[in-house]
């Protein structure tokens, strides 16, 4: 049955459409080349750093995950994530990924959310490390497609909250370092005010890092 799938529908890479593999060795060494510094228009008062720019290989795994239903792409994805951040990271520090918030509608529509997927294979693939979803969206968000950085910051104003603060507090190590995890960084809107809303109930992340930036 599984020949007769694979017959009708096979499988391709998720970066390079290439039949036989969910996830290419070319398309895994092309998003382990980052992460590269990136400063996107609204600044969010952190560091900001991108696998990838918004093309080739990453832009077409983020589509494919967000768009397709490629779930199976979460573990590759999390897997250059996690390799970025092992730069990144101070080694005697814990790491805390935060994953950035998602549409109610588009998580559904969606099977689940990106995002947090691979945040959380990422988290798994690092020592001392763990992902906690901290950040939600209030009802009336609009997808931000063809929204310019004004409209951007006014779509998200005052509509990202922290769910259940104390208790992520109290999972979040004092000396954690605390990274956004976000899949594309375009004007830097949603960045910036989820970092707003962490740093009001006193968490406050180092870095934004992303799969690809516009």
């Amino acid at each position: 049955m599984r020949a007769l799938v694979d017959l009708l529908l096979p499988v391709r890479c998720g970066g390079c459409a290439r039949v036989g593999t969910p996830w290419c060795a070319a398309c895994a060494a092309e998003l382990a080349a980052g992460p590269v510094r990136v400063r996107p228009r609204t600044d969010p008062g952190v560091a900001c750093w991108a696998l990838r720019p918004y093309r080739g290989p990453a832009r077409r795994a983020v589509l494919a995950a967000k768009e397709h239903g490629r779930r199976d792409l979460a573990d590759p994805l999390g897997v250059a994530l996690a390799s970025a951040l092992t730069r990144l990271r101070s080694a005697d520090r814990p790491l805390v990924l935060i994953p950035a918030p998602t549409r109610a509608a588009a998580a559904r529509r969606r099977g689940g959310d990106p995002v947090a997927r691979s945040t959380a294979c990422a988290a798994r693939w690092l020592i001392d490390c763990r992902a906690v979803g901290l950040l939600r969206l209030r009802p009336g968000v609009r997808d931000s497609v063809g929204l310019d950085s004004r409209e951007r910051a006014h779509n998200l104003a005052h509509k990202i909250i922290a769910v259940s603060p104390a208790t992520a507090l109290g999972a979040i190590p004092a000396n954690a370092e605390v990274v956004l995890v976000d899949d594309v960084l375009t004007t830097g809107a949603t960045a910036t005010e989820s970092i707003r809303v962490l740093s009001r109930i006193g968490i406050h992340p180092c870095a934004v890092l992303v799969t690809c930036a516009a």
